[in-house]
C-alpha cells in the first residue's frame, strides 16, 4: 500500500467544507438583516418576502434630533415594531400587532442602531414594501 502525502488529501477536504458551510451561514444572515443604505435625498426603500414563521429586521446607527419618516405595506398582517437595544434591555418606540401597514415620523433620542422589525406568524409567505426618509 502507498502512503498519501497529507497536502494531498487536507486541502481538498479543507475546501470541500469550506464550501458546505460558509455560503450556508452567510446565505441565512443575508436573507432577513438588511443594512439601511441612504440614498444621496437621504431615502431607502427595500421590498422583501417574508417567510412563513420566520422575520426581517431592516437596522441602521440613528442619531438623536433626527426624524425618520417611514411607511410599509404588507401583503398580510404582520408583528412589527422599531427597536434598539440599550445595555441587556430592548426598547420600542413603535409596536403593532397584525399590522398590513403602518406610517409615522420616528423622532431619534438617542444615538443607537435601530430596527425596524416585521415577524410573519401566519401559514403563508408576505411580500413587505419599506420606505424610509430623513426629514430635513
Amino acid at each position: 500500500m502507498r502512503a498519501v502525502a497529507p497536502a494531498a488529501w487536507v486541502a481538498p477536504l479543507a475546501g470541500m467544507l469550506a464550501a458546505l458551510l460558509a455560503p450556508t451561514g452567510a446565505a441565512i444572515a443575508a436573507s432577513h438583516i438588511v443594512d439601511i443604505k441612504w440614498d444621496a435625498q437621504g431615502q431607502f426603500v427595500h421590498q422583501a418576502d417574508v417567510a412563513p414563521a420566520k422575520f426581517v429586521e431592516v437596522c441602521g446607527e440613528l442619531k438623536p434630533g433626527q426624524r425618520i419618516a417611514w411607511s410599509f405595506k404588507g401583503s398580510a398582517p404582520m408583528n412589527f415594531n422599531i427597536h434598539y437595544h440599550l445595555g441587556k434591555e430592548t426598547v420600542y418606540p413603535v409596536k403593532l400587532s397584525a399590522a398590513r401597514d403602518g406610517a409615522q415620523t420616528l423622532q431619534v433620542q438617542v444615538e443607537q442602531v435601530y430596527c425596524w422589525m416585521w415577524s410573519n406568524k401566519t401559514a403563508s409567505g408576505a411580500s413587505l414594501d419599506l420606505a424610509l426618509k430623513i426629514e430635513r
